[in-house]
């Protein structure tokens, strides 16, 4: 199996049937630390900081990071933390996009 950093967002316009909470239950799993909501159809994350500065060098890497793969989180951001938010809006739910982005995500906290 592929390490999900590693894969590339496809695409989506709509038109695919989003994961089941089965399915989506098992990727949350490869995405330490991000949580399934309840009906299963978003994961999301907050990340905390040391100050302002830290958490909006945060927020402009996940925005690098959504622009490359052209795939885009929900954002709530304040002083010291940012909660990150993805589902694939076009398809009502979840899809391996969003997993794949969170790894993606995950990854910045090497720096």
């Amino acid at each position: 199996m592929k390490d999900l950093s590693a894969k590339r967002c496809k695409p989506c316009e709509g038109g695919l049937k989003p994961m089941d909470a089965k399915e989506a239950a098992g990727l949350v799993e490869q995405v330490p630390l991000w949580g399934l909501s309840g009906d299963a159809r978003a994961i999301a994350r907050t990340f905390t900081f040391r100050d302002f500065h830290d958490t909006m060098a945060f927020v402009n890497a996940v925005a690098w990071i959504s622009h490359q793969e052209g795939h885009h989180p929900d954002l709530e951001v304040g002083y010291d933390r940012c909660v990150v938010r993805y589902s694939t809006h076009a398809i009502g739910g979840l899809s391996e996009n969003d997993f794949i982005c969170a790894a993606k995500v995950n990854g910045l906290l090497a720096w």
